[in-house]
């Protein structure tokens, strides 16, 4: 495995790899990283880890600073599940000069987790589109624990009519339901013992959703309470149609119920794809 650390070694060594595939990571990997590369390997001739905590995609008062950068246990669990190359540039390399220029998603980016963090999808589809001007991919994987942004990134590799496969791999969880995510190292005892409940609230909600109720405001709205009740900060808890997370209209079956709460000083995020019946 090689680790790279600048574009000028990275185009070298993907010079005669035509059929790479990325995997954008920030690091402090887990096992639903690790799924990641173990999905698109047998797809690729090479597999590219990029690890980059990256600013923009992060606001005034949240976590950049303290994002856990675990670059060395990262490397050792990449070199065993295959990967090809490590791509860990730094904020220089990446941004050598002021990002003047950067994405601007459409609405879909000012909704969810965009209206509680503003820029937030600016930053992400930013840093995604110089990577993929980096490496070049044929193909690149997300999951679906970020269900918006992975909308958000596919829409953008079409509409700007990128020769890249947009991947979206199923969300890995633990054996309780948590889903996998770098920030639940945050979670103390208590709180990692309580954070399977943003997965079993949404359970909850897609049980009423395929039992025929269309009161979806209501269902929302009881959802945050029930959070609320047991010590959560919830920001949204939201029924919406798949394809643009909007608002469903009468008819519409193809849905996915997403949730952002906070649990002490730890925000999580999770989602549940689900059909409404007809």
């Amino acid at each position: 495995m090689d680790v790279i650390h600048t574009v000028a070694e990275l185009r070298a060594r993907l010079a005669h790899e035509p059929g790479n595939a990325l995997v954008p990571t920030m690091g402090n990997l887990h096992e639903g990283h690790i799924r990641l590369v173990e999905s698109i390997r047998p797809q690729s001739a090479c597999t590219v880890v990029s690890i980059f905590v990256n600013r923009l995609q992060f606001g005034p008062r949240e976590d950049f600073d303290k994002y856990p950068r675990t670059f060395a246990s990262d490397c050792a669990k990449l070199a065993a599940a295959g990967c090809d190359v490590v791509f860990a540039p730094d904020e220089a390399e990446i941004y050598p000069e002021p990002q003047t220029y950067t994405v601007e998603p459409p609405e879909i980016a000012n909704i969810l987790d965009g209206a509680v963090r503003p820029g937030h999808f600016r930053g992400v589809a930013t840093v995604v589109l110089k990577l993929f001007n980096m490496v070049a991919p044929r193909a690149a994987i997300f999951g679906k624990k970020d269900y918006q942004q992975c909308i958000v990134l596919n829409n953008m590799a079409r509409q700007l009519a990128l020769p890249i496969r947009i991947i979206l791999a199923e969300t890995v969880r633990a054996p309780d339901g948590l889903a996998l995510s770098s920030r639940n190292g945050y979670l103390s005892a208590p709180e990692r013992a309580e954070a399977p409940q943003l997965h079993a609230t949404l359970l909850r909600v897609a049980t009423e959703v395929h039992a025929g109720k269309r009161d979806y405001r209501r269902i929302e709205l009881s959802a945050m309470a029930h959070l609320a009740e047991r010590g959560w900060q919830p920001d949204y808890v939201a029924i919406r149609r798949r394809t643009d997370l909007m608002p469903p209209l009468e008819g519409d079956a193809e849905l996915v119920v997403l949730g952002a709460a906070k649990l002490g000083a730890t925000r999580l995020i999770d989602n549940l794809e689900l059909a409404a019946p007809a």
